[in-house]
């Protein structure tokens, strides 16, 4: 047991850090690109990758093994995201799309276009129902994680969006642009 770090490399590699042994605990191999985002699957073992190779894979932490492998995405995987209950896992790509995937059933459960632009990060809200996509054409375009219906789109950056974030406890949204500015949505 211990506190754990994840990243994720150019150089093909995610790596678990042990922060009690200032150790390197596991290396995972088996992308094929660099591995542009990772994140902790929600109550479970698992964390999951997304790469430049354009698949999105979930690995057991404790073995490092490569558990299962979603193909689907047309172009580099740019970030992945998990929904809270750790069911759903979202991911974005470089010419915009998004894809839902349920880990359960090992299958994508929707597919949203947000491009043309790249898409390049996605966030859910606590609840799981709604799903907000930062874009390189300036804005957050908002959208139910249930059928992929738009909602909004929210404007106000002057250069590319880089990150979205929900609050864990309430409403609010949290994005940050390359126009070295952050916003608040409510």
């Amino acid at each position: 047991s211990g506190d754990f770090v994840a990243s994720c490399s150019m150089d093909h590699t995610a790596k678990l850090w042990d922060l009690t042994k200032h150790k390197c605990r596991l290396t995972l191999r088996g992308h094929v690109d660099s591995i542009n985002s990772i994140v902790f699957q929600p109550f479970s073992n698992n964390i999951c990758t997304c790469s430049g190779d354009k698949t999105v894979s979930l690995w057991d932490a404790r073995t490092g093994l490569c558990i299962q492998t979603f193909y689907g995405h047309l172009n580099s995987c740019n970030h992945v995201a998990f929904s809270l209950r750790g069911d759903t896992v979202a991911s974005s790509d470089a010419d915009g799309g998004v894809r839902l995937w349920d880990v359960r059933m090992v299958q994508e459960r929707l597919q949203i276009n947000a491009g043309p632009h790249a898409a390049n990060k996605v966030a859910m809200d606590r609840s799981g129902s709604v799903l907000a996509v930062a874009s390189d054409d300036h804005s957050v375009k908002v959208y139910s994680a249930d059928d992929g219906a738009f909602l909004s789109t929210l404007d106000g950056h002057d250069e590319a969006v880089q990150a979205v974030l929900f609050e864990s406890n309430g409403p609010m949204l949290l994005t940050a642009g390359s126009d070295n500015t952050f916003r608040v949505w409510n």
